[in-house]
């Protein structure tokens, strides 16, 4: 399988995507589904690494089943500025450390700085459109959407630009919308949402408003304190179909002379170091739903990246996992699971 330089701009790798790849996908034994409709695996990619339709595909041909389009915006978003990705050492007897240091090869893994960047409106309806019609049966197109608040909005307005997002996104043919309330960098309401119950529930209600007829799945970040991961579960589980977590954690990068990067703010980190810290939230999200009885379903997502990862994430109750960083290293990755079997 060949490597396609991903630490490239942003700009580089929007358009120079990989054609997809002809072959036979190795079956799955099982039936299953993601938020009710059908698919051929619980095997996803999360939203970040589909930049447009074309990534979509190439992935949907390498045995994963579950594809999320990249965040999009009911406006058009620059991304951040270079470096973008950044490959970082994790400090194994620090559970979630202050700031970590950067290398130069890639240890599994990194800070990321996208600022989720968006193409115009327009655009993306038209390209999840043209993405859905050749996806083949028993994939499921999910489309990631996020509010771009102004200065002195309210969470109403906040609330009314993802519910627009949305609505443009079932529209365009989304089998699914998967709402952000997450982003390890960024600072404004749209990155930290998930972490206030109230304004997350005030909007997860005028999604489901918007799309009474969709799955509508949210997207998380860590929970530091279980309380406050159970009120949020309280606040928003009557409105959805699907919870997807953990989307990064947020710390301070310095590089290898010392010098904080990024300007000295947070970035998130992603790769194989979080994997503990998804699947201790995973457990917790699986009791709340036991204790509940609320129809909600897990996707993981965080630091997985082989068969064994899978296994675990199902048998704590996930119905899919996604993979990020380790199948944008391994594009192969979806086929390699596959074969092995879980």
């Amino acid at each position: 399988m060949d490597r396609y330089d991903i630490r490239k701009d942003y700009a580089w790798n929007f358009d120079h995507a990989p054609e997809p790849v002809v072959g036979d996908e190795p079956a799955v034994d099982g039936d299953w589904t993601y938020c009710g409709q059908s698919v051929d695996s619980p095997l996803g990619i999360a939203a970040g690494p589909l930049l447009n339709g074309r990534w979509l595909l190439y992935y949907a041909s390498l045995g994963f089943d579950i594809l999320t389009y990249k965040t999009v915006r009911a406006r058009e978003r620059a991304s951040y500025g270079l470096p973008n990705l950044q490959p970082i050492a994790w400090p194994n007897e620090v559970a979630l450390p202050e700031e970590v240091v950067t290398t130069v090869a890639m240890e599994g893994n990194w800070a990321i700085s996208f600022g989720m960047p968006s193409k115009p409106p327009r655009f993306w309806q038209d390209d999840v459109a043209a993405a859905r019609e050749r996806l083949a049966k028993g994939k499921f197109l999910s489309v990631s959407v996020v509010a771009t608040p102004g200065l002195d909005d309210s969470i109403d307005d906040v609330a009314a630009d993802y519910a627009r997002c949305a609505r443009w996104a079932a529209d365009s043919g989304a089998d699914g919308v998967e709402a952000n309330f997450s982003c390890p960098n960024v600072s404004s309401v749209d990155g930290q949402l998930y972490l206030n119950a109230a304004d997350a529930g005030l909007v997860a209600a005028r999604l489901r408003e918007a799309i009474p007829d969709k799955p509508l799945l949210l997207k998380v970040g860590h929970f530091a304190e279980r309380d406050n991961a159970q009120a949020f579960f309280e606040a928003v589980a009557p409105q959805v179909d699907a919870l997807v977590m953990v989307n990064g954690v947020s710390t301070r990068v310095r590089d290898e002379c010392g010098e904080l990067l990024f300007e000295g703010r947070c970035r998130g980190i992603g790769g194989e170091a979080i994997r503990g810290l998804v699947f201790e939230q995973l457990a917790w999200f699986a009791e709340f739903i036991r204790e509940s009885s609320r129809p909600v379903r897990l996707v993981g997502v965080g630091g997985l990246g082989q068969a064994a990862d899978v296994v675990q994430a199902l048998g704590q109750g996930c119905e899919a996992v996604q993979f990020a960083t380790a199948a944008m290293l391994n594009p192969g990755l979806g086929l390699a699971i596959r074969r092995e079997g879980f």
